[in-house]
């Protein structure tokens, strides 16, 4: 396994539509080692391939505190929502950021394991949440798209400088403490 480089905003790749998974083979099972390695090494509760600059339909999750509940999720669709809910969500990709956004309190999934075995399951709360914020990665869209203009400016704007702080040695004013929220 291997640890991979998550892409940050505004970095134009994170806007590249992910192609289906066609070959379920030992190629994909590395893929997923990986990005499972990297999500919890940010530390993380969901990646989607599109982050790690591989833009096939992929994502993994795992939510428990004890990170023993690996979930993989391939070639997702929803087929129905329900309910609303507003919670705070932050990404791997926008680092140190965070802010409420609007999704799905349930949602019912159409996808494929690891295996290419396909599945239909109901997700609710945070898990729900998780997976549409993740499936908004295989589209090319963020979780700052959701926030005003000014927001996603300002946001921009604070991660440029954090970036260059980090190039010159200075310390990065939005790093974000042991145990603190959690990004997908």
């Amino acid at each position: 396994m291997a640890l991979r480089t998550i892409l940050e905003y505004p970095d134009p790749r994170l806007r590249t539509r992910a192609q289906p998974v066609t070959r379920f083979d030992a190629a994909l099972g590395t893929l997923i080692d990986d990005m499972f390695e990297t999500m919890y090494g940010a530390p993380g509760i969901g990646l989607a391939a599109t982050q790690v600059d591989v833009h096939q339909r992929l994502i993994v999750i795992d939510i428990s505190p004890e990170r023993n509940q690996p979930l993989t999720i391939i070639n997702p669709q929803i087929l129905t929502r329900e309910g609303e809910a507003s919670t705070e969500e932050g990404c791997l990709s926008v680092p140190g950021i965070f802010d409420e956004v609007k999704r799905a309190a349930k949602i019912r999934l159409r996808a494929q394991d690891r295996d290419g075995n396909l599945f239909e399951r109901d997700f609710e709360d945070i898990l729900a949440v998780c997976i549409q914020h993740e499936m908004d990665h295989l589209e090319g869209k963020l979780f700052v798209d959701y926030l005003s203009d000014l927001k996603r400016e300002r946001i921009r704007k604070k991660l440029e400088k954090e970036r260059k702080e980090r190039a010159t040695g200075a310390t990065a004013t939005g790093a974000r403490p042991a145990g603190a929220r959690r990004a997908y």
